[in-house]
């Protein structure tokens, strides 16, 4: 994006361009759903595929990543501070590099799922992404926040919705604690390496769900201020 074109965006709204960013991010995340399709069908040509667009939406975070920080104002004026708004792109742009991270890995191993894990593992992953639509719901509520002042209805309504990112979290352990113990009841029969990648991915695929409670947080202590 051009630099001018995206200091227009500024113009609009000092808080529009965190709206851009968790929208790339987000549909970078959504992209292993297809991903682990491909994956549980040992199709690697698809998830190939897959891969190179979640690598490619992950660049893309970065272009605006980078061009927030460089055109966000030192004296902004509105009832966030700067390093506020810089430290929530570095939380949003973390799940991003995650799922990049989760589907290289995989794919660069052709590791598989074992079959009696796929379907709780589908399960896990959905949840887990339903923490990054949770936070790009949160982030999407700033500029009527900053229209009110951050007071009042608004603030009540992002507040419920930051304790439901909470509670999505939650689930996500829970799940994961699932997992693990399906996993280990599967070691005997599979190569150790595998398992031990396959212990590695189940925390991060969990990670994208502790990413994004933090992206609540981050906004949670910027509302306390």
């Amino acid at each position: 994006m051009p630099s001018n074109s995206f200091l227009g965006v500024f113009a609009k709204s000092p808080l529009k361009p965190l709206e851009q960013h968790i929208k790339v991010v987000q549909k970078c995340s959504q992209g292993l759903l297809p991903f682990f399709t491909a994956v549980f069908a040992a199709d690697w040509p698809s998830a190939a595929q897959c891969q190179y667009e979640i690598s490619t939406l992950e660049k893309q975070a970065d272009v605006l990543k980078r061009e927030l920080r460089i055109n966000l104002p030192g004296g902004i004026f509105m009832p966030v501070q700067r390093q506020d708004v810089l430290d929530l792109l570095t939380q949003q742009d973390k799940i991003a590099n995650k799922a990049k991270d989760i589907s290289g890995r995989i794919l660069g191993r052709e590791l598989l799922i074992p079959l009696p894990m796929q379907d709780s593992f589908m399960q896990y992953l959905k949840r887990c992404l339903d923490a990054t639509k949770q936070a790009k719901k949160v982030i999407y509520e700033l500029d009527d926040l900053l229209e009110t002042g951050f007071r009042g209805r608004e603030l009540r309504l992002v507040e419920d919705m930051i304790n439901e990112l909470d509670l999505i979290e939650d689930d996500t352990d829970s799940l994961q604690i699932h997992l693990r113990k399906d996993l280990l009841a599967l070691e005997k029969d599979l190569n150790p390496v595998d398992v031990m990648f396959l212990y590695n991915i189940i925390e991060w695929v969990g990670e994208l769900a502790d990413i994004s409670e933090r992206v609540g947080s981050r906004l949670e202590l910027m509302l306390a201020k």
